[in-house]
């Protein structure tokens, strides 16, 4: 027989219920909140000695700019001391968004955004040698496309061995002593790199994701415009903004100058691929244009087998990148007659390799770069109006309106899914 409950304990059952309830609505919130996406980063690397910083970095304060892709009101920032032989101090960082001069100036920031980092809630920390670190989540408003400075005012730092990002192609600012919440810094040394800052994350909801790009020289924009942020991913990541199904949508530049597959400057992209792409936060698509550089290299015995060695990389990244749920879209290697790399027998492995891009059924789909640049009445070099005319010689890279017409080639449908 069914016994009525006391009054008591159908308030306490209902009381639980409600907790219960409030509860899973809590971690609802609670995962949104804890959904990390990467809107900035950069491929990090040993500082090569001709790129090291004009003037040492220890006690002194360094202000590096960088543009994001995806906004959001928390962010976190990551600093890398991966390749350091000693551990790094920061005494102080700072984040704030760039004045309208920004980085082509002396350094200007918006004062009234200027926030400080913290570390496990202190202003200080040290970053083991071969560590990466996160700043803790932090509010700030954050606008889609925005340019942020982020100035580190450094205690002990190695001279030498700097893990860093040389192709930066944006100007960074090192003044003596503490000036992290300077408005400016006229009388700042400046150099075109970025050291130790290697990604921005923003916590966003689940519909938001990022696409990473594995590149080279072609991706990291050497023949862009310094400051100007017109390399091929920065416009596309300006047409994915602007486009309402893909606003939220970020792009995340892992493009190395000088990188391949196997070996070239930084860490071989096989070396890297874990760290670089699958360690992104809120990575969901995987955009592959490499390999220029191991073709435009190989030598000899190399060249025998090297289009079937960088088609099985290429198979063992979709591979991976599918584990991992990401969509792996595969780009054609752009043509670079006219330059030292090319010969008729490297030729013959990039058309190998771009036929394989095209029609083998691992790829969720391809980026048709090749036909989109290539010249109508010489195929092995791309249209003349894309060189970048600094060196003659240089029909490797291409010119801001080239990399626009690679970003403006992408179908951002591939992006929708």
């Amino acid at each position: 027989m069914k016994k009525n409950l006391p009054c008591s304990m159908m308030t306490w059952l209902k009381t639980l219920a409600v907790a219960s309830i409030f509860t899973s609505a809590q971690a609802t919130v609670l995962a949104a909140e804890d959904h990390w996406v990467t809107t900035w980063g950069c491929a990090p690397q040993l500082t090569e000695p001709g790129n090291l910083p004009p003037v040492s970095l220890a006690h002194n304060t360094l202000r590096q700019f960088v543009r994001v892709s995806l906004g959001g009101k928390n962010l976190r920032v990551r600093f890398a001391n991966i390749f350091g032989t000693n551990s790094v101090t920061i005494h102080s960082a700072h984040l704030a968004l760039a004045a309208e001069k920004g980085s082509a100036g002396s350094g200007e920031i918006k004062l009234a955004t200027d926030k400080a980092l913290t570390f496990q809630g202190a202003s200080e920390v040290v970053i083991p040698r071969g560590e990466t670190i996160f700043s803790d989540p932090m509010e700030f408003d954050l606008p889609a496309l925005a340019e942020v400075a982020v100035s580190i005012y450094f205690g002990d730092i190695s001279a030498t061995t700097i893990t860093g990002h040389p192709g930066s192609r944006t100007t960074s600012f090192i003044v003596a002593s503490n000036f992290v919440s300077a408005a400016s810094l006229p009388d700042a040394k400046k150099t075109a790199h970025w050291y130790l800052v290697t990604g921005i994350e923003v916590s966003a909801d689940s519909s938001s994701k990022t696409i990473v790009v594995l590149g080279d020289s072609i991706t990291d924009g050497r023949g862009s415009t310094t400051d100007s942020n017109n390399r091929w991913p920065d416009n596309l990541a300006r047409r994915l903004n602007t486009n309402a199904p893909t606003a939220n949508v970020g792009v995340v530049n892992m493009g190395i100058g000088g990188n391949g597959i196997f070996g070239g400057l930084g860490p071989a992209a096989v070396k890297r691929f874990d760290r670089d792409v699958l360690k992104q936060s809120g990575a969901r698509w995987l955009i592959v244009f490499e390999g220029v550089n191991d073709i435009g290299g190989a030598h000899g015995e190399n060249t025998a087998t090297l289009a079937t060695n960088l088609i099985a990389a290429y198979t063992q990244f979709a591979v991976k990148a599918h584990a991992k749920n990401i969509r792996v879209y595969g780009a054609t290697i752009t043509p670079f007659g006219g330059n030292g790399y090319f010969s008729p027998e490297h030729e013959v492995i990039r058309q190998q390799v771009n036929a394989w891009t095209r029609t083998n059924s691992l790829y969720d789909g391809v980026i048709d770069f090749d036909a989109a640049v290539r010249a109508p009445a010489d195929a092995t070099k791309f249209e003349a109006v894309f060189h970048p005319g600094v060196n003659a010689n240089d029909w490797l890279h291409l010119n801001p309106l080239g990399y626009k017409t690679m970003a403006d080639t992408i179908d951002l449908n591939l992006f929708t899914h």
